[in-house]
């Protein structure tokens, strides 16, 4: 099965420690999928919350499909995320006693169908990420002097 990725939020992973991710279906409208087809979606400042039993993605923009009329979806519109219901227990009882968040990683084709990637994660405080990112450059500069040699 083919996977064919439409949108990613990179800065998820500067922002919170990824602990856990889960594969999510998503609702949309006819309009919505073209739209996906031509990549035109963005992840920024989107996340999830769990309300009657139920998933749902927020703040998530999918663009208006170029050459739809009248009957073109609303940008930002509150989308709903197909889990199990056992699934949707457990992350409600981690979010609630732990601290964590939900937020989605990236917007996918699986096949024909549309699937978002929801991850489990905790904040990084600002001092965390100035850490992360000497560590890294760090790394760099030691591969730099080892292919250097």
């Amino acid at each position: 099965m083919s996977i064919k990725i439409v949108c990613q939020n990179k800065k998820a992973y500067a922002d919170y420690f990824i602990d856990e991710t889960i594969e999510a279906g998503i609702v949309l409208t006819g309009t919505e999928v073209k739209s996906l087809r031509q990549g035109k979606a963005n992840l920024k400042d989107s996340y999830v919350i769990i309300k009657d039993n139920e998933a749902w993605l927020l703040n998530c923009h999918i663009s208006p499909y170029s050459h739809g009329n009248i009957f073109n979806h609303d940008p930002l519109r509150t989308r709903k995320l197909l889990l199990h219901k056992k699934e949707i227990e457990r992350l409600r009882g981690k979010i609630q006693q732990q601290g964590y968040t939900l937020i989605p990683l990236k917007i996918y084709f699986k096949g024909p169908y549309v699937k978002v990637e929801v991850a489990l994660a905790r904040g990084r405080k600002k001092y965390e990420k100035r850490d992360i990112i000497k560590k890294r450059e760090a790394q760099r500069e030691i591969e730099r002097a080892l292919k250097n040699k």
